[in-house]
């Protein structure tokens, strides 16, 4: 009994903690996001590294340690924005990718006036295609996605799982400061 006030305490003491300093951005007509302050833009040779794809995301902004990435991306897509049906579909999409999920926040939340579909989850990724398996890939990721006309905007936060309790918080704020108009 007396280990409730004491948690209540210490919530109370660090909900009110200095805010994660974020540097505003703006990254095409109509879309500025809030970089973590010490992200540096990732080069072109980097994106091709980190993130192998025929499609490069429209940004990168990395850590100084290169640890911690924050991307944006921007694919066509034919689905009108009804979120809550969008919801299901990417949750399933992220379940698909990854040995094991467990998330955090799954829901439909307003950011600067605009709905975006927000998935915050642990993922675990094991590698059963070799003799000799190496350990699993734990990451915190926190992934919101926007639709705008024909366009999905993808901003997606990746850190080790093992600093999840660092990188949160900056995490969350980042991804309350994207402006899409």
């Amino acid at each position: 009994m007396k280990t409730l006030p004491l948690l209540c305490a210490l919530l109370a003491l660090t909900s009110f903690g200095p805010k994660p300093k974020l540097t505003s951005t703006k990254l095409a007509p109509g879309l500025t996001v809030g970089v973590p302050q010490g992200f540096t833009p990732l080069p072109d040779e980097g994106i091709a590294m980190k993130f192998p794809s025929p499609r490069k995301p429209l940004a990168v902004f990395s850590s100084p340690n290169g640890r911690t990435d924050y991307s944006v991306s921007v694919r066509p897509t034919t689905f009108g924005p009804d979120y809550n049906v969008l919801l299901p579909m990417y949750k399933a999409s992220v379940q698909r990718l990854y040995t094991k999920v467990e998330f955090l926040t799954q829901e439909v939340r307003k950011v600067n006036g605009r709905d975006f579909v927000a998935l915050e989850f642990i993922s675990t990724l094991n590698d059963s295609r070799r003799a000799a398996a190496l350990a699993p890939l734990k990451k915190y990721e926190f992934i919101e996605y926007a639709v705008q006309g024909e366009q999905l905007y993808i901003f997606s936060f990746s850190a080790p799982a093992e600093e999840q309790a660092q990188w949160r918080p900056v995490a969350q704020a980042a991804l309350s400061d994207i402006s899409l108009k």
